[in-house]
């Protein structure tokens, strides 16, 4: 069966299909009892299309004198149901069979024990029920039950007591979605005048429109006299004959349990807030917490100082090995866990507050059910923070501490210059000791006025304070250099933490309501 939903059409399958989706969307969200009837509807059309779809369940509601067991009894042709006037005389549903053949598991999932065959052909079957009035509970819990399970609702009034708020307010308006699943009768018209049959059938529309009903067929009879009920078997004949009443039932009550999950869901879908728009503030605050600033200053710290030790001067590069390596110190150098200082509680309550923003954002719009579950979604991984940002930081400087090809290189020359240093020294040692031994010296060469062993130990001082002079230079630019690259890392590596484990989940449980309307929409 297909259904007309503005200019696109809408099978009963896909309605039932994104009603049950709706439902677990709402799980934990709304109230519990609303997303149970929602899956009660699906799991009910289930089980009636299961069932013969060549009969059509319709059942006689009314109070107590209405005279539904005398239309029942006019209906079937033979006195099947004990009539009364002032007190009710149904006790329990009975039902009259036209073409019985096949309808014993749709009245066994009724729940209709009282069967009785009268007629062949139309497969109709028309029930009997209990005064939705009585003073017996039992009666009242039996109509509840079968008004809404059957596939054609006949509600029986009279010119006393049709507009009895007791059927209007507890029945009618609760059914305004299954105007194409109900007839309204007015019996006993035998008892008014012609003109006050007219005034009382203009006024039952006018409070059924107030009811939601309008539109409804309404139709004047009198069980007692015939008058009108060849026109309601006609219609029930229509009805009946289509084969489609059992649909039309279905799709009024998805619709029904839509339109009841979409007034309690209540809000407005606003526009998604950007991931990114709610990823930079907080990554600020964990970036603080995390100790960004103190690691890209140490890293740049770091590469400095192992700088000096692999391109100094020899002679005085020792002296840097006594100092802790800052990478070293925070154990930013290696894989596990970080000694980084703790967060301050200022910085903590900058975290809590940044969270707590995000949740407010994402939510913005939504009712308070789904906006409390966002809020919820943002915090809900907050413990995890911390380590998540201990470990983000030790990953994003695993490659603080990689040294550069040219310290090798500045290093070798650093060696050859003090190499060349000390053989000048050696050279003037051996030239004095001669000198002191009263031994003839070999000639020495000179470079103008020096001689070439004060030459190489004057040049290679020179020249290696020189090289650890640039040496440190250059540290200092790749050390620059190099702390901005991991500040980008981090910057990077904490917008992946604070998406992770606070913005993803409370823009899924956005997404997932945003989804739930346009599974309601899609339902109704």
């Amino acid at each position: 069966m297909k259904l007309l939903r503005g200019k696109t059409e809408a099978s009963l399958d896909d309605r039932l299909a994104a009603l049950a989706e709706a439902a677990d969307l709402a799980e934990g969200r709304l109230d519990q009892a609303e997303v149970d009837r929602a899956r009660a509807v699906v799991d009910r059309a289930g089980v009636r299309r299961s069932l013969s779809v060549d009969h059509t369940a319709v059942a006689l509601a009314g109070a107590t004198g209405s005279g539904k067991s005398s239309i029942f009894n006019a209906l079937a042709g033979t006195d099947l149901a004990e009539v009364g006037a002032t007190r009710p005389t149904t006790s329990q549903a009975q039902a009259a069979l036209w073409s019985p053949e096949g309808s014993g598991p749709l009245l066994d999932w009724l729940g209709v024990p009282l069967r009785h065959v009268v007629g062949e052909g139309s497969g109709l079957i028309l029930l009997d029920l209990p005064d939705h009035d009585s003073i017996v509970l039992s009666h009242r819990l039996e109509v509840d039950r079968l008004v809404g399970v059957v596939d054609l609702l006949v509600w029986v009034l009279d010119p006393q007591k049709y507009a009895d708020a007791a059927v209007h307010e507890r029945y009618l308006k609760a059914l305004g979605r299954h105007r194409d699943s109900m007839l309204v009768v007015l019996n006993q018209i035998d008892r008014l005048p012609e003109r006050a049959v007219r005034r009382c059938l203009d006024d039952l529309r006018g409070l059924l429109a107030a009811d939601g009903l309008e539109g409804v067929p309404v139709l004047g009879v009198s069980a007692r006299t015939g008058q009108g009920l060849p026109d309601l078997r006609a219609a029930l004949d229509r009805k009946v004959s289509r084969r489609t009443a059992w649909a039309a039932r279905l799709a009024a009550d998805v619709g029904a349990a839509a339109d009841v999950l979409s007034e309690t869901a209540g809000g407005t879908v606003s526009a998604p807030v950007p991931q990114a728009a709610l990823v930079r503030p907080l990554s600020r605050a964990l970036s603080e917490a995390a100790a960004v600033p103190l690691v890209v200053r140490s890293v740049a710290k770091s590469h400095r100082h192992r700088a000096v030790a692999a391109t100094g001067w020899p002679v005085t590069r020792w002296v840097r090995g006594l100092r802790p390596d800052p990478l070293r110190r925070l154990h930013l150098a290696g894989r596990g866990r970080t000694s980084l200082p703790a967060p301050t509680a200022v910085q903590l309550t900058m975290v809590d507050t940044a969270v707590r923003d995000v949740g407010a954002a994402a939510s913005e719009g939504l009712p308070e059910p789904w906006a409390a579950a966002v809020r919820h979604s943002a915090r809900a991984r907050s413990d995890e923070l911390g380590d998540a940002l201990d470990r983000a930081v030790a990953r994003a400087t695993l490659g603080a501490s990689k040294r550069p090809r040219w310290w090798r290189v500045i290093g070798t020359l650093q060696w050859l210059v003090t190499g060349t240093m000390a053989a000048g020294a050696l050279w003037l040692l051996v030239l004095a000791a001669l000198g002191y031994l009263l031994l003839p010296r070999p000639p020495t060469p000179t470079v103008g006025q020096a001689s070439w062993p004060t030459v190489l130990l004057l040049g290679g001082a020179v020249a290696g304070v020189l090289v650890a002079l640039l040496s440190r230079v250059a540290a200092w630019i790749g050390g620059r250099r190099r702390a901005r690259k991991v500040a980008k890392t981090l910057r990077a590596a904490i917008d992946r933490v604070g998406e992770e484990l606070v913005v993803v989940p409370a823009c899924e449980e956005q997404s997932r309501y945003v989804r739930f309307v346009d599974r309601v929409a899609s339902a109704g």
